[in-house]
């Protein structure tokens, strides 16, 4: 019993200290992607949250905000493998998983098959303008998104730690492109909005990027620290009550139920499953590691919760009639719902 409280006592010094050095180092992140990137605090906070919660994050806004930019910047400070993929609308799944070629044994005469890999075999894969490829080749994606490996013929191939997949999306064109289907939106962990800059950082971008140039960002972590600091986030306490406020306010989403809100029963047509509940919970114990503190609360479920419930809740024909969104009814659930 000593022996167990003894190191249950070392454990949780362990992870004091690395939550003091997470703190740290997401401020360092942010000094480091401050040098490429103007503005955007609250979405790099939303893809730090993102990548320790190992979760995917799919990043919404109109062409030209830095989304492509500011991934590669944050492959930059993580010393991690990094690769994009550009989809376009002739793009075949075996284009991101890899393939199989036949290769001949010039000794024997033998031939045999042998897999190379394709870039999903990498640690960060931005998917840029996920929308413009078909679904055949999305669905390559889903497999590796959740169970992080992929299935080429009989064999299946295991992805390296930590994987992440950050996709960005043009919320205006739509021609030529394909909507998400709701399986693979329910992958990502975030949907965030990526709007535009402010007025004084519309004047540091034009000063800065028609200037010298940029400065090319450092690193900060490896892949062993991500690693290290994802395992640290599922131990992040996280209070009874809190976690009520979380099933209490992703039930909220669902019209079908005799206590749902009146905003649900006349706006939605599906609310979020227990998926979102899980996403709530580890956005704010990520959260709540990256700003230092011990234990997640509900100040940390409201931060996270429009970019975890926002692809989750599929309004009906009168909230597309009245211009009625998800984030609206976001705001109206979380002022409903009382920790």
């Amino acid at each position: 019993m000593a022996e167990a409280a003894a190191k249950n006592t070392a454990d949780d010094a362990q992870d004091v200290k690395a939550v003091q050095e997470c703190k740290t180092a997401f401020e360092k992140i942010r000094t480091e992607i401050g040098k490429t990137i103007i503005g955007q605090n609250e979405v790099i906070e939303q893809v730090l949250i993102a990548l320790f919660a190992n979760g995917h994050i799919l990043l919404v806004g109109v062409p030209g905000l830095a989304k492509t930019l500011m991934v590669s910047t944050l492959a930059d400070t993580l010393s991690v493998s990094f690769k994009r993929l550009q989809f376009t609308p002739d793009m075949m799944p075996s284009d991101i998983t890899g393939t199989e070629i036949i290769e001949e044994d010039h000794s024997t005469g033998r031939r045999a098959f042998r897999f190379v890999e394709g870039p999903i075999f990498s640690n960060m894969i931005l998917a840029d303008e996920i929308n413009r490829t078909p679904p055949k080749t999305q669905a390559a994606l889903l497999e590796a998104m959740q169970e992080r490996h992929v299935t080429v013929g009989r064999k299946t191939y295991p992805l390296a730690e930590p994987f992440i997949v950050l996709a960005t999306q043009n919320p205006i064109e739509q021609e030529g492109t394909y909507p998400l289907p709701e399986a693979q939106l329910d992958r990502f962990m975030f949907n965030t909005w990526v709007d535009y800059p402010k007025d004084d950082e519309y004047h540091e971008i034009i000063k800065v990027t028609t200037g010298r140039g940029l400065r090319k960002a450092q690193p900060v972590l490896g892949s062993e620290d991500v690693i290290r600091y994802r395992q640290v986030v599922r131990r992040v306490p996280i209070a009874d009550h809190v976690i009520d406020y979380i099933r209490r306010l992703t039930v909220a989403t669902q019209p079908h139920r005799p206590d749902a809100p009146e905003i649900a029963k006349k706006y939605v047509a599906w609310g979020s499953g227990p998926r979102a509940g899980q996403y709530l919970a580890l956005g704010a114990k990520a959260r709540a590691m990256l700003q230092g503190k011990y234990q997640a609360t509900c100040e940390d479920v409201r931060h996270v919760a429009h970019s975890v419930m926002r692809h989750r809740i599929f309004t009906n024909f009168v909230a597309q009639a009245e211009g009625i969104d998800s984030m609206h009814i976001i705001d109206e659930l979380l002022k409903a719902t009382k920790e």
